[in-house]
């Protein structure tokens, strides 16, 4: 990849740090759409040890690229997101993949494409870290950022998805806790 090449890729990931997202950091701002990705990237290398039989580097560069679409369409909280939104960013995505250098390109797509079918247990473990955080996420903001739905998403989103693995199922089950604790705690205000 040429050094030109390589900038321009790095200028259309730079977009995702000025893109926001629903969240709140427990600072009280508003988080980036890099962020996100960062620390799910960081969950990913976390758990190298916990999964040794699934290829965790694999995982990690999809927490790195999941959200790249983001960087063209902006973020659209997932209890908004309809199907139609999803299938344009993939759409914008593949076409600004399709343009890589030639190094690249299939690298990147042949990930998204994995990420999109979700039949390998790296397609899994990467989905479900993904809910997982925006779950973490919220439950580190103050619940005054919190809107009324995410009471019952709190309790809810990304349950599905975390069914495949015991390790995970059980975290799903911690991060619900938190959850619970937090409500109880405002209720209790």
């Amino acid at each position: 990849m040429e050094q030109r090449e390589f900038l321009e890729i790095l200028s259309v990931a730079e977009r995702l740090k000025d893109t926001m997202r629903h969240s709140y950091t427990s600072g009280g701002r508003r988080e980036s759409v890099a962020e996100h990705s960062w620390r799910l990237a960081l969950m990913a290398m976390l758990l190298k040890e916990v999964f040794p039989n699934d290829d965790m580097d694999k995982v990690i560069r999809m927490c790195l690229i999941h959200d790249l679409g983001e960087a063209f369409t902006g973020d659209i909280p997932a209890f908004l997101k309809k199907p139609d939104d999803s299938g344009r960013e993939s759409g914008i995505f593949r076409n600004w993949a399709a343009g890589l250098p030639k190094d690249i390109a299939p690298v990147i797509t042949s990930l998204w494409d994995e990420m999109e079918a979700q039949k390998t247990r790296e397609a899994r473990i990467y989905k479900a870290l993904d809910k997982l955080e925006a779950l973490i996420q919220h439950n580190e903001a103050d619940i005054k950022t919190w809107l009324p739905l995410e009471y019952s998403l709190q309790r809810t989103y990304g349950t599905e998805e975390c069914r495949f693995d015991p390790y995970i199922s059980e975290l799903r089950a911690e991060v619900l806790r938190d959850s619970e604790r937090k409500i109880e705690e405002k209720q209790h205000e």
